[in-house]
């Protein structure tokens, strides 16, 4: 089942910070099973350290005590842990994440939801807040087919972990581009995509564009080069609110994924 890495949890408590979250949406039918909306949630894993080399020898006691000695930073400088390039990056629910080490059982649905839902289009150059959490619900919803709507949903979830940075200076930044594709590939294999973005949803994508610049953007010239809109009304939701509907998208799509293979 698609849904299978967001099962009800039987290890016990959640920490502060799945608390918060899980309690931002109390009194909310977000389409969770049977209400239980924790299930979703998917706790920290024990700091995201590799378990490889001399350390997979180690007796489960022993790994223990290892991890127990090790503090903030086991994967630096000590050969039980294998050196991951680059360095973690903090993400909303208490976990590490690496960019330029991405790995799927790393991404989870509630960090993308919150930093898209607080990253405005446009590098900021909005009239109003606009979203890219919002952005990408608003295009899921144009799809009837399931598969697609989700690639739309998630298109831009690689911005969770490198940020959004406007086109004209894309492709300008040595190395951006191919981390964004790696760590696109690690979301596509934890949510069961295609690593290949559909065309469908790539010409979605430039549609849109019609519709925001026109609704969001103060009126220039180039606009006329995207003259074929893809139809949507913008909503410029606030951050919660875009977190909300982002994941109530996701929710909505894997349940009725899963039904659809019932």
């Amino acid at each position: 089942m698609r849904n299978a890495q967001y099962a009800n949890r039987s290890d016990g408590g959640f920490d502060q910070a799945a608390q918060r979250f899980v309690g931002g949406f109390a009194g909310l039918d977000i389409g969770a099973p049977e209400g239980d909306r924790t299930g979703y949630w998917s706790p920290p894993a024990n700091d995201n350290r590799p378990m490889t080399g001399f350390f997979a020898s180690l007796s489960p006691a022993a790994q223990e005590a290892a991890l127990a000695y090790l503090g903030e930073e086991p994967n630096i400088g000590d050969p039980a842990f294998a050196p991951r390039p680059g360095s973690f990056m903090q993400t909303f629910s208490g976990r590490k994440f690496w960019p330029l080490d991405p790995r799927a059982d790393e991404v989870h649905i509630e960090d993308i939801a919150h930093a898209l839902s607080m990253q405005c289009r446009y590098g900021g150059h909005a009239l109003r807040f606009y979203s890219v959490a919002e952005h990408s619900v608003l295009m899921a919803r144009t799809f009837a087919n399931l598969d697609l709507a989700l690639w739309a949903l998630l298109h831009d979830a690689a911005e969770a972990y490198v940020a959004d940075v406007p086109r004209p200076l894309k492709r300008f930044l040595p190395g951006y581009k191919e981390a964004e594709n790696k760590v696109m590939a690690a979301i596509c294999d934890r949510f069961g995509l295609p690593r290949e973005m559909p065309e469908r949803v790539k010409y979605a994508d430039e549609c849109i564009l019609a519709d925001e610049i026109r609704q969001a953007m103060v009126k220039m010239a180039w606009h006329e080069e995207h003259a074929t809109p893809l139809g949507v009304t913008l909503q410029f939701w606030d951050p919660e609110r875009a977190c909300e509907e982002f994941l109530l998208e996701f929710w909505n799509l894997s349940d009725r994924m899963d039904r659809s293979v019932g």
